[in-house]
């Protein structure tokens, strides 16, 4: 294995990795992130009361659009062929966190 950044040209330089050349895979990739909140908040929620609808949907919408656009949030990564995202959302109310 190589110790070079492969986004890192001799020069020290930021490059975008030409992948012209490069086989298509299979790719999974997971992400998990809390969000606190007080727990008045996360009843409107998980009821379903909250003023602004159902928040849940709209983070899942929210968390799918941001897949599709990985490689307008991240530099020099290259546009990526999604097959599938998925977006699970778990109320945790003991610690008062989605």
């Amino acid at each position: 294995m190589s110790n070079q950044f492969t986004h890192i040209n001799q020069d020290g330089k930021a490059n975008m990795v030409d992948v012209t050349d490069k086989n298509v895979t299979e790719r999974q990739a997971i992400a998990q992130a809390y969000v606190e909140m007080s727990p008045k908040t996360l009843d409107l929620i998980v009821s379903g009361a909250h003023h602004k609808g159902d928040v849940f949907a709209t983070a899942r919408i929210a968390g799918i659009m941001a897949a599709k656009k990985t490689s307008d949030i991240i530099p020099l990564c290259h546009p990526l062929a999604l097959t599938k995202v998925e977006v699970e959302l778990i109320a945790e109310p003991q610690f008062n966190r989605v």
